[in-house]
């Protein structure tokens, strides 16, 4: 019997390249190699919801949209706390991962940590997040914050295939950096990142130096066709999301996954390895 999976969302952060340069980069972060589940793959932010993500004690810390909001559009989550909490966890896991907060700190007014004791304080807030000993709600209570949930936007919706024994049910959120934040990736479950053009990234899979599973792949791909961060933000805000549940066999040749239109994948980085003494997230 197929495992359950795991409620979790993810935050595709994107930023404008220089005029002169053009373009856009996508922000990436590579998971660790004794990770159970895509070690020494490039990924994109984010994790599995905490039971407070979805508590009402988080919607007065919430900026933009509300649970039934939520609801319409991720029509299909289990309900609509689960929803607005897929917005919370996305933010959240984000700034536990690469220290960028996507918060307000007055009424549609960017967190703009800084230098010094201000940007010192929120890594020390940020570590105690990361080991369990700070509740994100406490968080943002103590620095007054609230997150900036307007400005993330549905853009997929993924569920790891049946076959593995680690499944995560993923909705994706697109979203530009806020400006006056820098990215620094959490050295625990992640060992690097990187902003990357996803040409670049695409052009460095095919040659074998930049792993990336199939839901990270196609996402890669699809923004390939855009130019401006603002294209990629228009198009998400009016597209409909469909959730894809792909199917992996085992052949001998090694794993095959197929897209629910029947394209065949083979050769793509492991999603779980199959060790316990692995980590699991």
């Amino acid at each position: 019997m197929p495992v359950r999976p795991k409620e979790a969302a993810a935050v595709i952060l994107l930023r404008q390249c220089p005029p002169e340069a053009g373009g856009f980069e996508v922000l990436m972060v590579l998971r660790h190699p004794k990770s159970r589940f895509v070690p020494r793959a490039y990924v994109f932010p984010g994790g599995v919801l905490d039971d407070e993500d979805a508590s009402a004690a988080m919607e007065e810390h919430i900026e933009g949209i509300d649970r039934d909001g939520a609801f319409r559009i991720l029509e299909d989550c289990p309900s609509p706390e689960i929803a607005l909490g897929s917005w919370v966890a996305g933010i959240r896991e984000t700034f536990e991962e690469v220290g960028i907060l996507l918060a307000y700190e007055a009424p549609g007014r960017w967190l703009v940590p800084g230098e010094g004791p201000a940007l010192e304080r929120l890594c020390r807030k940020r570590r105690l997040l990361f080991e369990g000993k700070l509740s994100f709600s406490r968080f943002l209570r103590e620095e007054r914050l609230t997150l900036a949930c307007d400005r993330l936007f549905y853009f997929s919706h993924w569920i790891t295939p049946e076959l593995l024994p680690l499944r995560y049910d993923v909705r994706f959120f697109v979203a530009e950096a806020p400006p006056g934040q820098r990215a620094f990736h959490d050295g625990v479950e992640l060992t690097r990142h990187i902003w990357i053009r996803p040409e670049k990234a695409l052009s460095r899979f095919r040659e074998g130096a930049f792993d990336m599973v199939l839901p990270t792949l196609a996402t890669m791909k699809e923004l390939a066709s855009w130019k401006t961060v603002d294209e990629v933000l228009a198009w998400a805000g009016r597209k409909t999301v469909q959730g894809i549940l792909t199917r992996m066999e085992k052949t001998d040749e090694g794993i095959v996954e197929y897209m629910p239109d029947g394209t065949a994948f083979r050769n793509l980085p492991p999603s779980v390895v199959e060790d316990p003494s692995r980590k699991e997230n």
